[in-house]
């Protein structure tokens, strides 16, 4: 892997990325324009304005991250913004982020032991004790970036062994004693949408982060991850329309939408929608980090050549994975479709790449009550593309 050190000491593996790219930069935009608005957006994420912020402080130690569109705390938002703040160097919020995650999200018995509660009310108690597998991988690789930036405390500071402790439970429960099942199909390698469901999300897949559980991890799972990786980045391929670069918010094992009927929603989550915004973005951190492509990169070419007429109108709808409209005058979050295709130059090839950079540029955070998913997957989204979503 060009541009990587690996230096073995003090238990674990680190991995240094030399430089990372600033998208912003190289398109001519001055370095420290680019900080101050990094910046800005920082400020009205955790501190803005009551239509502008998700971020919570309560009592003196602790805080949770609001899903303003649903009025509860979620372990993607929770684990979200604990990425945010080791990225940024904010850790006495990831701290109060972590504590609140740990106190009220956490369960401690039972078949989900280990696993933390998806979904809170924002007064702590839980709205579903069953567990979604992107918050505790994103709680994992944030808690190894603290570890690794800022040191080790006790208990729950332990950054390191928490990280451990959660990745043992995903990949161990059920067979080390515990109710429960594990968060991957051990067999194919692949995450699942939630422990012992037989289909997958492909916006949970993140061969970036499994590379890095390979290095940090407990020993004995190691090759697990790092095979994780590999079949990940395979698993994108396939899952990623051959035309349109989309993929489904639920997917089957070989990629193809999942349209099976689910007992919890009559939702539709075989097109084009929410969840899959992200995929595309994924791609792009993971190349940006790794430079590894299976075939998953082109994706991220597709996917900016096929809606780049729809951004230009400033007009999105809910497509079928094909690119064929859904629901025409609808999108949930179209703050988010700019974000992720925008983050996804980081590894595509398409001729319209800066088009899409100096779009998401000029485009403000999203206010009001359905800001917290937009502006979430914009904040990544501005981090990756400035040179500021680092491996720690």
């Amino acid at each position: 892997m060009d541009g990587y050190t690996f230096l073995e000491g003090n238990k674990m593996s680190q991995v240094l990325k030399k430089e990372y790219r600033n998208l912003f930069a190289e398109m001519g935009i001055p370095k420290e324009e680019v900080e101050k608005r990094l910046w800005e957006i920082r400020d009205m994420y955790f501190y803005g304005k009551e239509d502008e912020k998700v971020y919570y402080p309560v009592g003196d130690d602790m805080a949770y991250i609001m899903d303003t569109g649903n009025n509860d705390a979620r372990t993607e938002g929770m684990s979200y913004g604990m990425m945010i703040c080791v990225q940024l160097d904010m850790k006495e919020e990831f701290d109060r982020l972590w504590k609140w995650a740990k106190t009220y999200m956490f369960n401690t018995e039972g078949w989900h032991e280990g696993y933390f509660a998806w979904s809170c009310a924002t007064d702590g108690s839980k709205n579903d004790k069953g567990p979604a597998s992107d918050g505790e991988e994103f709680f994992a690789m944030a808690l190894f970036f603290a570890a690794h930036r800022w040191g080790n405390g006790e208990g729950i500071f332990n950054y390191e062994e928490q990280a451990k402790e959660i990745l043992r439970a995903c990949l161990h429960k059920g067979q080390d004693g515990r109710e429960g099942v594990s968060m991957w199909n051990l067999e194919n390698g692949q995450i699942l949408f939630v422990p012992g469901i037989d289909f997958t999300d492909p916006s949970y897949h993140l061969p970036h982060f499994y590379e890095l559980f390979a290095l940090w991890a407990d020993e004995e799972d190691r090759e697990f991850w790092k095979n994780a990786a590999k079949v990940s980045r395979e698993y994108l391929k396939k899952a990623c329309h051959p035309v349109t670069g989309f993929s489904a918010e639920y997917a089957e094992f070989d990629g193809s939408p999942m349209s099976r009927g689910l007992s919890w929603t009559t939702d539709r989550h075989d097109w084009f929608f929410s969840d899959s915004y992200r995929t595309a973005a994924n791609i792009g951190l993971d190349y940006e980090w790794f430079g590894t492509d299976e075939g998953q990169r082109a994706a991220t070419d597709r996917i900016q050549d096929f809606l780049i007429e729809d951004c230009r109108k400033g007009q999105y709808y809910i497509y079928e994975v094909d690119g064929s409209i859904a629901v025409k005058d609808f999108v949930l979050h179209p703050i988010a479709i700019t974000a992720t295709v925008a983050q996804a130059s980081l590894a595509s090839k398409s001729e319209f790449c800066r088009e899409w950079v100096e779009t998401f540029w000029k485009l403000p955070m999203r206010t009001g009550i359905r800001r917290y998913y937009d502006n979430c997957l914009y904040f990544f989204a501005y981090l990756a593309l400035s040179g500021n979503y680092r491996i720690w």
